[in-house]
């Protein structure tokens, strides 16, 4: 590890130190055992689902070979959408209420993490498949997914619409904490199972036939990272609501200011640009925008315009 990376390491945890430190006392008005407790949550929130999608978008591109696509492209995002307008245009909206939070969160994960596993299993079936197929159905299933919810929210109830307009845009104002400490534990379960695949990275970077060609097990690897990508995604994406470009707009920063390809690097990297963005913007919300507008919208924003930089950069380079 080079003393300049390390630097910038260090300068990006003491980044989001100080946000968070400014988010949790910042007009506090020394009401600390009410504020400390609500924005501490938000703040869990923030790191976990940041963590996450940094994590699982840096090796998600590693495993494609391109910085441009996300995890979403699998369909997950558009699959907890459809599940959520499913149960309003089927039960009503008072069916999410009487299903409860901690319900709701687990049959979302476990739905959207069943559908990667028989997914990958049904493609990795047969011989000669590559991940740019697996793109390609995954691309097609999320077009219907959001064709399909697209349709039920024009037939459902205005009033119930309001419920599922909720669920398109990541929020962290009414975190459960029951689920915090299920998305927390969740994470960190996932983040040791990934550690003894760690070492592969590099190699798998570099692709599939040198990867081979140095002794790495290329599908069964890429399998399991698969399925650690997709199960950290469903997590974040339960917790709080989907937020499209953030995983793009972190790892694109990520390898910009890294300039490695040590992922011993880059990941931690990706993860605190992610905390830095999401309670800096967070804070953006609540302090400038006076909660007129939500951190999803920003961060697409944002993330939006740099994809189109980077699809402008990658044709001139071309």
């Amino acid at each position: 590890m080079s003393k300049s990376n390390l630097t910038k390491l260090i300068v990006l945890t003491v980044i989001a130190l100080v946000l968070i430190a400014v988010f949790m006392v910042i007009q506090s008005g020394g009401n600390w055992d009410y504020i400390l407790p609500r924005r501490g949550k938000k703040v869990l929130a923030m790191v976990l689902t940041g963590g996450a999608i940094a994590f699982s978008t840096v090796v998600f591109q590693t495993i494609t070979n391109n910085r441009i696509l996300t995890p979403s492209i699998m369909g997950l995002d558009s699959l907890y959408m459809l599940f959520q307008t499913f149960m309003v245009y089927v039960f009503g909206s008072i069916s999410l209420t009487a299903m409860g939070k901690n319900v709701n969160f687990l049959i979302s994960v476990g739905m959207m993490a069943v559908f990667s596993v028989v997914f990958y299993k049904l493609l990795f079936k047969r011989e000669g498949q590559n991940i740019y197929f697996l793109l390609l159905l995954g691309l097609i299933f999320g077009t219907l997914f959001q064709s399909l919810s697209s349709f039920m929210e024009v037939l459902i109830d205005p009033n119930e619409f309001q419920i599922v307009q909720d669920k398109m845009f990541a929020s962290f104002n009414n975190v459960n904490t029951d689920l915090l400490l299920v998305s927390a534990a969740g994470i960190v379960l996932v983040t040791a199972y990934f550690m003894r695949y760690t070492k592969y990275l590099d190699v798998i970077a570099m692709g599939r036939d040198h990867a081979v060609n140095l002794g790495v097990d290329y599908d069964r690897v890429v399998k399991r990272l698969l399925i650690v990508v997709a199960v950290l995604i469903s997590i974040a994406t339960a917790l709080v609501g989907p937020i499209t470009f953030l995983g793009l707009l972190v790892a694109n920063v990520a390898y910009q200011l890294m300039r490695t390809y040590r992922h011993t690097l880059l990941i931690p990297a990706a993860v605190l640009i992610s905390i830095v963005a999401l309670v800096g913007g967070q804070l953006l919300v609540e302090r400038v925008f006076t909660f007129s507008t939500t951190l999803s919208v920003i961060i697409n924003m944002v993330g939006g315009a740099y994809f189109i930089y980077l699809l402008l950069k990658g044709s001139k380079s071309s």
